[in-house]
């Protein structure tokens, strides 16, 4: 079974430090809904897990975020695909709980609901070093993107030996699509 996991902020949409807290500020990045649609008629199964900490600091409702991903579902159903899940932590930091990136909790309930016990197949791309991180903790194949915080994350230089680096989403699926040892 082929599995994808996508971080949401930075690598499906355009990123904020003060958060993306309503509809009209959930930007797809450009070729990231077409890149997702790539995968699917790929035959890939496609998760998104995000950390969404803003519903713990009151700056948007579970009901807002819902709205966020039905806005994403809409754009996907024109090219007749959709995700097959999406995880969110609605933590803060200091909640401790285990969903939260870089903790693998919401990577364990999708590779659980894909009926997978071997992970070492997933394929997880995020912009930071917690999304990267949650993929190590479970064996899965952890790849960055430089689009949202990717570009940091590059800086700061930590914890990215033999970590592979893509422009985008839709960089990284030409890549994957054109070479099967991605």
């Amino acid at each position: 079974m082929k599995i994808i996991i996508l971080d949401r902020d930075g690598v499906i949409n355009q990123d904020s430090d003060n958060f993306i807290k309503s509809v009209d500020e959930f930007i797809p990045l450009p070729g990231s809904v077409e890149a997702i649609a790539k995968l699917k008629h790929a035959g890939y199964k496609v998760y998104i897990a995000t950390n969404q900490s803003g519903i713990h600091r009151g700056f948007y409702t579970v009901k807002t975020l819902h709205a966020m991903h039905n806005k994403l579902a809409v754009l996907l159903k024109g090219y007749d695909v959709e995700i097959d899940g999406i995880e969110y932590c609605p933590h803060g930091p200091d909640d401790n709980c285990d969903c939260r990136k870089p903790k693998a909790g919401m990577y364990l309930s999708i590779a659980k609901q894909a009926g997978l016990s071997d992970y070492s197949d997933i394929l997880v791309v995020g912009d930071s070093l917690r999304d990267l991180q949650a993929a190590k903790t479970i064996n899965a194949k952890p790849h960055l993107v430089r689009t949202g915080k990717g570009q940091r994350t590059i800086k700061k230089g930590e914890g990215l030996e033999g970590i592979p680096v893509y422009n985008d989403l839709s960089h990284f699926v030409s890549e994957l699509l054109e070479d099967s040892n991605v």
